[in-house]
């Protein structure tokens, strides 16, 4: 790449999406540790240097930190904790006590080469996330922005190309955020906007070739988008020594076997094994409750049966493909080392059993869910497979809460499948992220016929998002949301209250477990 950026990961969940927003600049960028070193770094060659907010405060002891000698190597621009560290390093002053969490009001005090476009004296709506703030600017420090809670929210150096800012100009909150990233990514990094789908595509079949040589790999499809898309990837690179395994571990949606059968067998020409395990997985999870012991069983049962099927392909199967992105990444490990705090484990990131014989290849692990929807339409997959709702890898299992049978199996299948027609029935599929129904662990009164029922309710959720790590609740017309609600408790036998969660992410994720 001709300009890359290195994004040095200090723990906070929005370190990723500084990465999204370099990318969305078309400029190549990588999350790394803090803890590489500065020969590493001067050897990676990166055209600018971003530091990553994080929960950690840089006065306290053991935490985070950097060599002094990264402010030399390329133009650098610190978020949050990012600037407090430049702040310490360069001899400020950083304080604890005044918290900022929320959107803030920011003033403009001296356009700098990072506020192009903005005049003095002018209000800018910042997303806030810090306990401590900076007292004091270093020398040779100026202060550019203030807000009615912090008397330094950006500062940059006067003696080279080092900025920080106390807000997330990586979050949507921060609406002129992107002119704020793109600003140092041109402005001053002088970078070049070169990085596309299609360059990504070239990079990655020349690195999964040179990795697999003449060995065959397996992969692990499920028929969302980034299995196929990881699936697709992988099989341009090397043709027939893929053989593509599709496992109905009876957690599917209705119809989606033949769905996925037909999808792939049709339109890619890939070599297609299904395997039936649905009665193993019901039994593994035969009275499981807790959604981390049902996505750690899950992930552990899914890999015996990529062993088995493997045994059927050949003895050459050393690699196994899986379509993890970054946000399933971040929730359950840090992508590279770094201090990210796990959210929840995400069955093909921190669910995969120890011992493992496959050595993974994950061609969209550092990939957003709509760069794997570019992906896959520069790859020739079709609109219906690239568009497709997000759908986890544990299936319904996760959209159970509590312990998963057959028989509830059964009704969340049908209510999803009717709740998802509505949707598509008021041309509202594509407005949406992702909808799914939730069989709850509850059963309610209810009256059908004169009658008393006491049955089970089922939650609906639908989000919007434009990359799945913040998530807005959507709006649904009333008369729409009314007419699934009344085809769910007529048609679905078992349920007779429907309700709509109204959570956004944070402080809810999308999933329910």
């Amino acid at each position: 790449m001709s300009s890359r950026i290195l994004i040095l990961d200090y723990g906070s969940q929005f370190t990723q999406l500084i990465a999204r927003r370099v990318r969305e600049a078309r400029v190549y960028s990588e999350i790394h540790p803090p803890t590489r070193s500065v020969d590493w770094i001067r050897e990676w060659k990166p055209t600018g240097i971003i530091l990553s907010g994080g929960p950690s405060s840089v006065y306290e002891e053991n935490v985070p930190s950097a060599d002094p000698a990264i402010l030399d190597i390329a133009p650098v621009l610190g978020i949050c904790y990012g600037m407090q560290l430049i702040n310490k390093l360069e001899g400020g002053e950083t304080v604890g006590g005044r918290r900022e969490y929320g959107r803030a009001e920011l003033e403009v005090l001296t356009p700098d080469p990072l506020f192009a476009g903005f005049s003095p004296g002018e209000q800018m709506t910042v997303w806030a996330s810090h306990g401590d703030h900076v007292a004091k600017a270093p020398p040779n420090y100026e202060v550019t922005a203030r807000s009615d809670s912090a008397p330094i929210v950006a500062f940059h150096s006067r003696v080279r190309p080092v900025y920080g800012v106390l807000f997330h100009p990586e979050v949507h909150h921060t609406p002129r955020g992107g002119e704020i990233i793109s600003n140092f990514l041109f402005e001053v990094c002088k970078a070049e906007p070169s990085w596309t789908a299609g360059a990504f595509i070239e990079e990655e079949i020349a690195r999964i070739r040179e990795r697999v040589g003449a060995k065959r790999a397996i992969c692990g499809l499920s028929g969302g988008v980034d299995s196929s898309v990881a699936a697709a990837l992988v099989h341009r690179a090397i043709g027939s020594q893929l053989t593509c395994i599709f496992v109905d571990h009876g957690l599917l949606r209705l119809h989606e076997r033949e769905q996925v059968e037909r999808t792939f067998r049709a339109n890619l020409g890939i070599d297609l094994v299904t395997v039936d395990a649905a009665d193993r997985f019901l039994s593994v999870l035969k009275g499981v409750e807790d959604p981390e012991e049902k996505r750690r069983r899950i992930g552990h049962t899914f890999i015996d049966v990529f062993e088995e099927a493997a045994n059927a392909v050949g003895p050459d199967v050393e690699f196994l493909v899986q379509g993890t992105l970054y946000p399933d990444v971040i929730e359950s490990v840090s992508p590279r080392g770094g201090p990210s705090v796990t959210i929840k484990t995400h069955h093909n990131v921190g669910g995969l059993k120890p011992g493992m014989t496959f050595k993974l290849i994950e061609p969209l692990r550092e990939l957003f869910k709509d760069e794997v929807r570019q992906v896959g339409r520069e790859l020739g997959l079709p609109e219906e497979m690239v568009g497709r709702h997000p759908f986890p890898g544990p299936g319904l299992a996760i959209r159970i809460l509590g312990d998963v049978t057959r028989e509830k199996l059964d009704v969340l299948r049908k209510a999803d499948a009717i709740y998802l027609d509505g949707i598509r029935e008021a041309g509202l599929y594509d407005d949406i992220w992702q909808a799914f129904a939730v069989l709850l662990p509850v059963r309610s009164v209810g009256v059908m016929g004169d009658a008393r029922t006491y049955e089970n309710a089922i939650a609906l959720r639908a989000v919007t998002s434009a990359d799945g790590m913040t998530a807005d609740w959507y709006p649904f017309p009333h008369d729409v949301l009314a007419e699934i609600s009344n085809r769910i408790i007529n048609e679905v036998q078992g349920v007779n209250r429907v309700v709509y969660d109204v959570s956004s992410k944070p402080p809810a994720t999308i999933e329910w477990e």
